[in-house]
């Protein structure tokens, strides 16, 4: 099949049933991968048919990518290039400093991944270090960096909430004061009417 003929999207509740029967034939933990659904791309055909998917989990700023599977391991390394640059995007979007796999095709390591030596898996998030296999690894940003950008993203988030509650609370200031105003020429408005009156008709308060 032509290259172009493939999408790769995000995979939804109405691709459960096709992806459950291919990992079952992956020999994959579907009941486990089901509850993860949102983690998929998956790579479908002209025609509508998922033609192969693969998981990338998030922890930080740093991914995994899991469970590839294909219903036509012919055209493996094809989708696998089409994963790729959907990938490329999502790791950009969300800041991803590296990227991890225990997935052995050469396409892998052809993409930048490469073993991941002990200095590597000493940045390996805790979650994914009780996983049994090799890890292959490629570095996409200096995680300092990556880490000191968080920081100042986190510090101007903090200074803009603040400045939003300061804006807040000069505008509750302001509602107070103008709601004071109103309640004192109310106030006038209802003494002098008062006063009006009863100049008018004195009588008017004796019964």
């Amino acid at each position: 099949m032509s290259e172009s003929n493939y999408r790769v999207r995000r995979a939804t509740i109405d691709d459960l049933e096709t992806l459950t029967a291919l990992w079952g034939r992956m020999h994959l933990p579907a009941a486990e991968l089901e509850k993860r659904l949102t983690e998929f791309q998956v790579a479908e055909t002209a025609e509508g048919k998922v033609a192969g998917a693969i998981g990338l989990e998030i922890s930080k700023h740093q991914g995994r990518l899991h469970s590839e599977a294909f219903e036509d391991f012919g055209e493996a390394d094809i989708l696998r290039q089409h994963f790729w640059e959907r990938l490329q995007t999502i790791v950009k979007n969300h800041g991803l400093a590296r990227l991890w796999t225990q997935e052995s095709a050469p396409f892998w390591k052809g993409a930048g991944f490469a073993a991941a030596d002990a200095p590597a898996l000493e940045k390996l998030p805790p979650a994914w270090s009780a996983l049994k296999g090799n890890w292959v690894t490629v570095k996409l940003m200096d995680e300092a960096a990556t880490e000191i950008s968080l920081d100042k993203e986190f510090a101007i988030f903090k200074e803009m909430e603040k400045e939003q509650r300061e804006r807040t609370l000069r505008l509750a200031r302001v509602v107070k004061v103008v709601a004071t105003i109103l309640a004192v020429i109310l106030a006038v408005f209802i003494i002098g009417y008062s006063v009006l009156a009863l100049r008018s008709n004195p009588r008017l308060f004796h019964h």
